[in-house]
């Protein structure tokens, strides 16, 4: 067997190590023949014994320094030489280690040579598509504890635990990663490395439980009934969209523009998903009907992806709802409790301690009497309000010389936690219905808020911290988005460009790394067995889905390339995407946002 690095090594490589070898030699062979070159001087055709006797020679040799038959002056050139060849060896052998080291070939790369930008590049792919899979593996889950009771579905949740856990502990390297000084990259290399082997190792533990997931769903074997359990949820939701709708005009005509612009486009995104389930319904049912078990299952996983984003948009407008009454509801509580804090830092002597607390009082007394007024004068965000008035008093309470109480810390945690989780659930919904091209940036925030809220119980800077993180972590999420583009502008078409946007179509290339349907990288070939070409493809999270996919915004080419990137796209299961999703019709390329251009028709 031939080792990785010699398999890696090019023949240019060889003969290079060769032609050095040569050259050492011929090196060697010249500073010998100027050492040797004194000795084999030719002399006068007399004997030993006779040279050097005379008194005209012995003159000579004195005068020319000589003693044995050789001169110092003959040997500088050949230890010159020597010198010489040393050094360039040494340079060469230095040169050739620093190119091991970074050195790059196509195909795998060899541990330990990959550049350091690479490796960074292929962690956050890793991270991304890892979670993917876990957000993907969970939903799924969800639909077999429904059908089947929780302990049918107890060992795949442990799977789905560990392999989140998992993720946890990389997302928290990577937060790690970006506090390490930009000269120590083997700190940098090996944390980076252990985020990529954190993410194989969740990769393998859903790997090792897909089967038995499969199995015990058993889409090929009772589709029917999976499929006429799909349809009545469908139906539900399709009955709720209104009631939605009735919500969100309620948010927009009682409070701040603020607090409704998050879920604004949740029930258009729902018609969208909406449209493609039914869509996809009415394919697997066809499918059925002409024994087609194969696409059957694949459209009917397509279209309960889709279902199950409509359940979190629509869930995401009544909780919001749900969020804004009970903030309105302990905004006159925790305005009392800050009033409380300002009587007695009033009442601390002025002479006791600096300018801190004098300040702190007056902003604290700024930032009440200000949220009294919004809430007074007309439309406000509760939440907004609630956080303001929690953090001023939390900085008040936080300054030494104020005389503390006991139930300030635990009344100021739990009513930030009101906040704090509505913004985290928010974050974490719109990456969700969104992951296609949501970075590592965001998907690392969020965990770091989750992370924070996990504490058992949290601190009230835990609990405020978290808060901000998740607010970012939604922020850079809906960067992502901007820079990917709008797939909802133009006509209406079959909902497939909301499909690949939430990741329930996948339509880019799978970067090296990221874990494959079955929570493990994908090896090269047929991933699905059908005998078509590998071109399993997954949206590159980082900016979007590559040029040329069926999510590319802009023009795609003629009708033949659509048709080929829609025959691409891969539909979502348990631990990643697994069965590959054909479609007869081309897929409409998105619009990107400023494009006056619409999208072809299908």
């Amino acid at each position: 067997m031939t080792s990785p690095l010699s398999r890696t090594r090019s023949r240019r490589a060889t003969s290079s190590i060769a032609v050095r070898v040569t050259h050492t030699v011929l090196g060697g062979l010249m500073a010998l023949g100027w050492l040797l070159l004194p000795v084999a001087r030719p002399g006068d055709g007399r004997p030993p014994e006779w040279q050097g006797k005379g008194q005209a020679v012995e003159e000579v040799s004195a005068a020319s320094g000589q003693r044995g038959g050789t001169s110092a002056d003959d040997l500088v050139l050949p230890v010159a030489a020597v010198l010489v060849a040393g050094s360039l060896a040494a340079y060469a052998s230095v040169r050739r280690t620093r190119r091991a080291r970074t050195r790059t070939t196509p195909g795998r790369a060899v541990p330990g040579t990959v550049p350091l930008a690479e490796l960074d590049r292929l962690a956050g792919q890793s991270l991304v598509g890892t979670d993917d899979c876990v957000r993907t593996s969970a939903e799924e889950l969800d639909s077999v504890a429904a059908l089947f009771g929780p302990e049918a579905a107890e060992p795949y949740a442990e799977a789905v635990e560990f392999a989140r856990a998992e993720l946890a502990v990389a997302f928290r390297l990577w937060q790690r990663s970006d506090a390490i000084a930009p000269d120590d990259e083997e700190a940098r290399r090996l944390t980076l490395e252990e985020i990529r082997a954190r993410c194989a190792e969740a990769g393998r533990r859903l790997d090792a439980e897909a089967p038995g997931f499969d199995l015990l769903r058993a889409l090929e074997r009772d589709t029917p009934a999976a499929l006429a359990s799909a349809e009545a949820r469908f139906r539900e939701l399709a009955g709720r969209t209104p009631a939605t709708r009735t919500t969100l005009a309620g948010l927009h005509e009682r409070y701040a523009p603020s607090v409704y612009l998050p879920v604004a486009g949740h029930v258009e995104q729902a018609k969208d998903r909406l449209v493609f389930a039914t869509t996809h319904l009415n394919r697997a049912r066809q499918a059925l009907d002409r024994a087609e078990a194969a696409r059957a299952v694949a459209c009917l996983r397509a279209a309960e992806g889709a279902i199950g984003q409509v359940d979190v948009l629509l869930a995401g407008v009544d909780r919001l709802a749900d969020e804004l009454v009970v903030a309105e509801d302990r905004l006159p509580a925790a305005l009392a409790r800050a009033d409380a804090c300002l009587a007695r830092a009033r009442t601390v002597p002025a002479g006791a301690v600096g300018g801190a607390l004098s300040g702190r009082v007056a902003h604290t007394a700024s930032v009440v009497a200000d949220v009294r007024r919004s809430a007074a004068d007309g439309p406000y965000d509760p939440l907004d309000a609630l956080r303001r008035v929690l953090r001023a008093t939390a900085a008040l309470v936080g300054t030494p010389a104020l005389a503390r109480d006991e139930e300030d810390g635990p009344f100021l945690r739990d009513e930030a936690l009101v906040p704090a989780r509505g913004a985290v659930t928010s974050a974490d919904d719109f990456v969700t219905t969104h992951r296609a091209v949501v970075g590592v940036g965001a998907r690392a925030l969020l965990a770091e808020a989750r992370r924070r809220l996990a504490g058992s119980p949290p601190t009230v800077a835990d609990v405020q911290r978290a808060d901000v993180l998740a607010r970012e972590a939604r922020q850079l999420a809906e960067r992502d988005v901007r820079t990917y583009g709008n797939p909802y502008a133009g006509p209406e078409a079959d909902g497939v460009g909301g499909a690949v946007l939430g990741g329930i179509l996948c339509g880019g290339p799978v970067p090296e790394g990221t874990p494959a349907a079955d929570g493990g990288p994908r090896p090269d070939g047929d991933p699905v067995g059908d005998g078509s070409p590998a071109r399993e493809e997954r949206p590159v999270a980082n900016g979007g889905p590559a040029p040329g996919s069926a999510s590319s915004g802009g023009a795609s080419g003629d009708g033949a390339s659509r048709t080929a990137a829609a025959d691409s796209l891969g539909v979502a299961s348990f631990g990643g995407p697994r069965t590959r999703y054909r479609r007869a019709a081309a897929v409409p390329a998105a619009v990107r946002t400023g494009s006056a251009t619409p999208p072809p028709g299908p």
